[in-house]
């Protein structure tokens, strides 16, 4: 089964963000056992060359890897899929329009991504152009991120877009954009369970990020599937600051 598959299946998949840079950071996450890695492209400075190298690395360690795009610019999402990434994760979208846009982009055919066949993604002219398109059609998987206002209120036509394969839930974004002082706000988490059930009725799938993993239960519950949770940074933290105490603290 390809990673788009276990995605639109419901699968339980859990990831993590990856904020540096760096092919030996992408080389270390892509021995664990993590479901997938996703190379956050907006918030962090990875550059053309970065995302290549990096990708370079999870694909030799076989590890599922997304892109989160800077933007929904499509030539973004040509140079993340050229590149090998498994997926991309489109950030604000915010109509059936976008949404569709941006899903044709990462395909191949008329109008959709623009076809080369000496990209890692097509074997560097190894793979013979049929069985790339096929690859690609079966395999590249499209994330649209919801975290505005005018997404929630077109939530439901966003999700009846069949050509994207889940909806993620950007609850930090959904906070500011609400007007909230915490994602634990209950207009936020009322949105959050309301976007769950519009994608789980409309048979799309849902991820999100958590800063509680204790709250994962509960949105596997609302119908979740896709957790992207922590990131290289958050365990490089994590680590030396229960490496300091677990010393000093005798």
């Amino acid at each position: 089964m390809s990673f788009r598959e276990r995605v639109r299946s419901g699968e339980l998949l859990v990831g993590t963000w990856v904020k540096t840079p760096s092919p030996m950071v992408c080389e270390v996450l892509g021995q664990t056992p993590l479901d997938l890695l996703c190379l956050d492209a907006e918030h962090s400075p990875f550059d053309r060359g970065d995302i290549d190298a990096c990708l370079a690395m999870t694909r030799a360690a076989q590890m599922p890897t997304l892109v989160r795009v800077p933007s929904a610019v499509h030539e973004h999402t040509l140079n993340a899929l050229d590149c090998g990434a498994t997926g991309v994760v489109i950030p604000h979208v915010t109509s059936a329009e976008m949404a569709e846009s941006v899903a044709k982009a990462a395909h191949f055919g008329a109008g959709g991504r623009g076809y080369a066949g000496s990209t890692r993604a097509a074997g560097y002219t190894a793979k013979p152009m049929a069985k790339h398109l096929a690859d690609s059609a079966a395999e590249s998987t499209v994330i649209a991120q919801i975290e505005d206002l005018e997404a929630l209120e077109a939530i439901e036509a966003i999700a009846a877009v069949e050509s994207v394969d889940c909806l993620f839930i950007g609850r930090i974004d959904l906070t500011v954009a609400m007007g909230a002082d915490s994602p634990a706000d209950h207009k936020v988490v009322a949105a959050v369970e309301h976007i769950c059930t519009v994608g789980k009725e409309a048979g799309r799938a849902v991820g999100m990020f958590v800063g509680d993993i204790d709250e994962v239960p509960r949105w596997i519950d609302a119908g979740a599937s896709l957790f992207l949770l922590s990131s290289d940074h958050g365990f490089m933290l994590q680590g030396a600051k229960q490496l300091a105490e677990k010393v000093k603290g005798r």
